[in-house]
C-alpha cells in the first residue's frame, strides 16, 4: 500500500465562535491509501487541542510513527482490529490522527472487495434519511438573526446553540427562538464555561428556558457536578469531552436517562470505535448524538452516517453535514450535505452499494502532501 499524509485547506463562509475556539477555516489531516490493486481510501481527522489535547502537528508525528505498522497489519480487518488493540493507549492519546488513517484503510479495503464499507462490516448498507440540527455559536446579534431565519426557512426545527456565559447575550439569543417555542426544539453547549456547579444552574436558570439537553456545562470530566446540574435543572447532559472512551460510561452517576452521549467519529479515534461505543450507550440506556467538529468534509459526515444508522432508536440527534453551507469548497465528491427539512437522503445523494465508502477525492485540492508509506 502507498499511504499519503495530507491537509485540505478552505476557508469557512462565517466565523463560527464558542467558549473554547474561533474558527474561520478547517483544520484536518487527510490520508490517501492506494493499495496494490489500484483501490484507493481517504480518511479525515479534525485534531483539537481543546477536546482531545491533539494538534495539526502531533497528528503527523503520530501517523509517521503508526501508519507502517497499521498498514501491514490491514491485510484483513481482524487484523487490523487486533493492532488497534494492541496499540490502544496511543490511539486513546491520538484519537483524530488514527481516526483519519483507520477511515482510509476501511474505505480502501472495501474498495478492494468492491462493497460498501457498511458491508465490509458486516452492516446493511445505508438506506433512508437523515435529519440534522442546527447549530448556532456564539455570533452577534446581526449574524445570530441571520442564521436563525435560514436554518428555519431550512425546515430546521432542531437547534444546539452555543452559550457565552453573559447573561445578557444569552438572554437575547433566546429570545428570537422563544417566539418558535412550540415548533423548535433547543439544546445548549457551553464547552466547559463554568467550573462551579452552582454558578452554572443560576445562570441556566436565569434563562428561564426549557432546554431539551446541556452540553459540558462544567470543567471536562466533572460528572458529579454535571449530575448535580441534571438534577437541578431536571434536564439530561451531553458528554463530549468527557465522552471519550466506552468504560466511562459505565462509570456515570445516577440514572441512564440524565446521560447523552456526542459520539464524533474524530474524537472516538475512528469508525469502529465509534461503533463499539454506541453499542455500549444502547446497552446501558444512554441517547446518543452523533456530533460533528465544525468544519468537518463529506469524509467525516459519510463515517458519521453509519454510526447514525447503527445507533437506532438511541440517536437523539445528529450533527454535521453542513458541505458547502459553511465550507467554501469540500473535498470529495458527492457532496453529503442537509437538504430542506434538514434531511439527507440516501438514495438521492449517494449509491449505498458503491464500494468503499463511495467517495472520490479531489486530489488537486490537497496541500502538504507527506509520503509515509511506499
Amino acid at each position: 500500500m502507498r499511504v499519503e499524509l495530507a491537509t485540505f485547506p478552505t476557508s469557512f463562509k462565517v466565523t463560527v465562535r464558542h467558549a473554547s475556539a474561533v474558527r474561520a477555516a478547517t483544520e484536518n489531516i487527510i490520508v490517501r491509501i492506494q493499495t496494490a490493486s489500484g483501490a484507493v481510501g481517504v480518511g479525515e481527522g479534525c485534531p483539537r487541542r481543546y477536546v482531545t489535547s491533539e494538534t495539526a502537528e502531533s497528528a503527523r508525528t503520530f501517523l509517521r510513527g503508526a501508519a507502517p505498522g497499521a498498514v501491514v497489519a490491514a491485510e484483513t480487518i481482524d487484523g487490523l482490529r487486533s493492532w488497534m488493540a494492541d496499540h490502544r493507549e496511543s490511539i486513546d492519546a491520538n484519537p483524530a490522527a488514527f481516526c483519519a488513517l483507520e477511515l482510509a484503510l476501511l474505505d480502501a479495503l472495501a474498495g478492494e472487495q468492491r462493497v460498501s464499507v457498511e458491508r465490509f462490516l458486516g452492516y446493511p448498507d445505508l438506506s433512508g434519511r437523515f435529519r440534522y440540527t442546527a447549530v448556532i455559536g456564539d455570533s452577534g446579534r446581526w449574524v445570530f438573526a441571520l442564521l436563525l431565519q435560514r436554518y428555519l426557512f431550512r425546515g430546521m426545527r432542531d437547534f444546539k446553540l452555543k452559550l457565552s456565559g453573559d447573561l445578557d447575550r444569552d438572554r437575547r439569543k433566546l429570545a428570537r427562538l422563544r417566539r418558535r417555542w412550540a415548533t423548535v426544539r433547543v439544546r445548549v453547549d457551553a464547552n466547559n464555561l463554568w467550573s462551579d456547579a452552582d454558578k452554572c444552574i443560576a445562570h441556566l436558570s436565569r434563562l428561564d428556558y426549557r432546554f431539551t439537553a446541556i452540553e459540558e456545562p462544567l470543567t471536562a470530566n466533572d460528572l458529579d457536578g454535571f449530575a448535580r446540574i441534571a438534577a437541578a435543572l431536571d434536564t439530561p447532559i451531553v458528554l463530549d469531552e468527557s465522552g471519550l472512551r466506552g468504560e466511562q460510561l459505565a462509570r456515570l452517576p445516577g440514572p441512564a436517562d440524565r446521560w447523552i452521549l456526542n459520539c464524533r467519529v474524530s474524537k472516538m479515534g475512528g469508525l469502529l470505535r465509534s461503533l463499539a461505543i454506541v453499542e455500549a450507550a444502547r446497552e446501558l440506556g444512554i441517547g446518543v448524538i452523533v456530533g460533528a467538529h465544525v468544519g468537518e468534509t463529506s469524509i467525516l459526515t459519510r463515517a458519521a452516517l453509519t454510526v447514525a444508522a447503527h445507533a437506532g432508536d438511541a440517536l437523539v440527534g445528529q450533527e454535521g453535514a453542513f458541505g458547502t453551507t459553511l465550507l467554501r469548497r469540500d473535498l470529495v465528491s458527492p457532496l453529503l450535505m442537509f437538504g430542506r427539512r434538514a434531511e439527507l437522503d440516501i438514495a438521492t445523494v449517494l449509491d449505498p452499494a458503491a464500494p468503499g465508502s463511495g467517495l472520490l477525492a479531489d486530489e488537486s485540492a490537497l496541500a502538504e502532501r507527506e509520503v509515509l508509506v511506499g
